[in-house]
């Protein structure tokens, strides 16, 4: 038995755009600044495999941004949002101002995390305090539901005078 184009819209098109508002929404939801992306191999029909470089700027230290790379995984399966991202992720977290501690935080703390995969892994970025040192030191890893990843990467913020005045002390402001 053969469908009709029009009677195969109506049967499967509400499914098939309830799924690409459910793709589309973390997009939506509001997140990292994009940089910009960089294209690491061509796919003659489907989107290309990228590299994207997003910044996050810490939500409880103002003056610190932190900048990751990761893989976006292009062809049939990224684009629908199926696609399993790599775990590897760079980071390195700048200061860009005074150092102001907005609320008081523990080590390991999440400064942000995001989806790897549709269901099962995420990456996190965690900030720490190396109070000997007076260092804000951040990572990034990724996890999934069954086990870890042993992908991660490291980046510290020295907590340096910016204008007049004596830097905040990050052994302050931790729980």
């Amino acid at each position: 038995m053969l469908f009709h184009p029009m009677a195969l819209g109506k049967a499967f098109g509400r499914p098939i755009m309830l799924a690409a508002l459910l793709c589309a929404a973390p997009a939506m939801a509001e997140g990292p600044d994009l940089i910009f992306r960089q294209s690491t191999d061509f796919k003659l029909l489907t989107p290309n495999d990228k590299l994207a470089t997003y910044g996050i700027d810490d939500p409880l230290v103002d003056g610190v941004v932190c900048y990751f790379t990761e893989h976006e995984k292009g062809g049939v399966s990224g684009t629908l949002g199926l696609a399993e991202n790599t775990s590897d992720v760079s980071l390195a977290c700048r200061q860009y101002g005074p150092i102001r501690f907005t609320a008081k935080f523990s080590q390991g703390d999440e400064v942000f995390s995001g989806r790897r995969s549709l269901f099962f892994k995420r990456m996190h970025i965690v900030r720490g305090c190396d109070a000997t040192r007076n260092v804000l030191v951040y990572m990034v890893y990724s996890d999934k539901i069954v086990e870890g990843s042993p992908e991660n990467s490291t980046s510290a913020v020295a907590i340096l005078p910016w204008g007049s005045g004596a830097p905040q002390r990050c052994s302050d402001f931790m729980k």
